[in-house]
C-alpha cells in the first residue's frame, strides 16, 4: 500500500470523525447512525496505521494489491449501509401508508358523524 493511500486514508478518517461529531453535537444525525461511521472510520484508520493487516487480507483474500483490498472493503460497508437504509425506508413508507389511510378513515368517519349529526337534527 502506497505511502500517498495511507495519508489520504488517515486524513479521511479524521475528517470523517471529525463531520460526524459535529453533525451529532448539533443534532443532524443521530448518535445510533453515527456510531456506523465512526467504526468505517477507525477501520480505515487501522488500516492505514498498520498496512500488514491489509497485506494480510489481501494475499488470504487472493487480491492483486492490498490498495484494492482496502476498496472493496469500504464498497462493501457502503452496500451494507444502504441495505440498512433501504430497509428503514421501506419501514417507514409503510407506515406512513399506514398513518395515511388511518387519517383518511378518521376524517370520513368525522365527516359521516357529523353529516348524520345534522341530519338528526333536521328531523327533530
Amino acid at each position: 500500500m502506497s505511502l500517498t493511500l495511507r495519508i489520504a486514508l488517515i486524513v479521511g478518517s479524521l475528517i470523517a470523525v471529525v463531520i460526524v461529531a459535529r453533525g451529532v453535537r448539533k443534532e443532524h444525525i443521530r448518535i445510533s447512525e453515527s456510531v456506523f461511521w465512526i467504526l468505517s472510520a477507525l477501520l480505515l484508520l487501522l488500516l492505514a496505521v498498520f498496512p500488514q493487516i491489509a497485506f494480510w487480507c489481501s494475499s488470504m483474500l487472493g487480491f492483486l494489491s492490498p490498495s484494492n483490498f482496502v476498496f472493496v472493503t469500504v464498497i462493501f460497508l457502503l452496500l451494507v449501509k444502504l441495505f440498512g437504509l433501504s430497509c428503514d425506508v421501506s419501514r417507514l413508507s409503510y407506515k406512513v401508508d399506514q398513518l395515511t389511510q388511518e387519517q383518511a378513515l378518521e376524517t370520513r368517519q368525522k365527516k359521516d358523524g357529523t353529516a348524520a349529526a345534522s341530519g338528526m337534527t333536521s328531523l327533530k
